[in-house]
């Protein structure tokens, strides 16, 4: 998967929010910096050469929809953010996050609960 730039990644949230959409959909749903129509129209089409998004054709437009969930990104995203930022370690990453004061110890034994209960069959 290859990594996004912010506005790609802005791009993709409006998109997973939508489902589906044209261009000018996009544009409206950006609330700061709005691109002009054919920047944007440019950034949609990189996410689909990046294998993100797809469309589907009427006429001479185009409308998008994502091919990538946020699930799937999400596990990339943190994955990378573990390996580059953490050593690759989920407990650097959460002592880093207890340390900031950003999880409490309430949520960490929640946490505790979710790992040691027996996992659900599938």
């Amino acid at each position: 998967m290859q990594k996004l730039t912010n506005k790609e990644e802005e791009i993709m949230h409006i998109l997973w929010k939508l489902k589906k959409a044209f261009v000018k959909e996009v544009q409206a749903e950006i609330t700061e910096d709005q691109p002009h129509y054919n920047t944007l129209s440019t950034i949609v089409r990189n996410l689909e050469e990046k294998g993100y998004v797809n469309h589907n054709a009427f006429g001479n437009t185009h409308q998008y929809y994502p091919i990538v969930s946020i699930e799937d990104y999400r596990k990339g995203f943190m994955s990378t953010a573990i390996d580059n930022y953490f050593n690759s370690s989920y407990k650097s990453m959460v002592s880093f996050f207890a340390k900031e004061e950003k999880i409490s110890a309430a949520e960490l034994r929640e946490i505790l609960a979710m790992i040691e209960s027996p996992k659900e069959e599938k």
